[in-house]
């Protein structure tokens, strides 16, 4: 089933468009039959999980740290993590840097905008980013590297407004990509996805419609 799911996405998204399988509480079983089926990008939301599967799996799978971050955590995913999705503070930048530096890295990260209307989700606002863009403080550090931006729609069946939110990050993307160097616009999940490469994110993390809705009571 993963191996058909995989198939399927791949060939309904640009070559372009780096596919990220989200495989959060996913045993290795399943992480490894994506492997075999030929994905080599993981996203994990959880450091201590994406420490064990990085431990145990090939050591040629690029892990996405794509969840919330506790920065007192980051000092065990520091020698490995190829990408950090959805950093959206200063203070948690100035941390992957002093622990990049121990492992002479420079790691990579996503800026995560706020583009939903809910409250639930984290982000910067487009001002802060465009103002953490330009300040001396960030290029200060030496040990990051910030790639693009990410943002999370809304949780909705109200695709118009979903697609807004993906318009408005696209758009900002656009305006800082130039001066500052950004490759990555990661948007989009397994519900949203399409309309997220619509607005041109060519970065997406899918996770149930690859490996199947998650029992979080397991």
């Amino acid at each position: 089933m993963i191996k058909e799911n995989l198939q399927r996405i791949q060939t309904s998204i640009p070559n372009d468009v780096t596919l990220v399988a989200v495989s959060k509480t996913k045993p290795i079983e399943d992480l490894q039959e994506a492997y075999n089926a030929g994905q080599r990008v993981f996203g994990e939301n959880k450091i201590q999980e994406m420490v064990h599967k990085y431990n145990i799996l090939p050591k040629d799978i690029q892990w996405h740290m794509i969840g919330h971050l506790q920065s007192n955590k980051v000092k065990y995913m520091a020698h490995f993590v190829d990408l950090i999705h959805g950093v959206d503070k200063f203070k948690t930048l100035k941390i992957i840097d002093k622990e990049a530096k121990k492992h002479n890295r420079i790691i990579n990260c996503l800026l995560q905008a706020k583009i939903a209307k809910e409250d639930s989700k984290f982000g910067l606002s487009f001002n802060d980013i465009e103002n953490l863009l330009k300040s001396e403080e960030l290029s200060a550090l030496q040990n990051i590297s910030i790639v693009g931006l990410m943002g999370m729609a809304s949780f909705s069946d109200d695709t118009s407004q979903i697609e807004s939110e993906f318009a408005s990050l696209q758009k900002l993307f656009i305006k800082l990509k130039e001066e500052h160097e950004l490759d990555i616009l990661s948007m989009g999940m397994s519900g949203d996805y399409e309309l997220a490469i619509k607005n041109n994110s060519n970065m997406i993390r899918v996770g149930s419609s690859i490996f199947g809705y998650r029992n979080y009571n397991q």
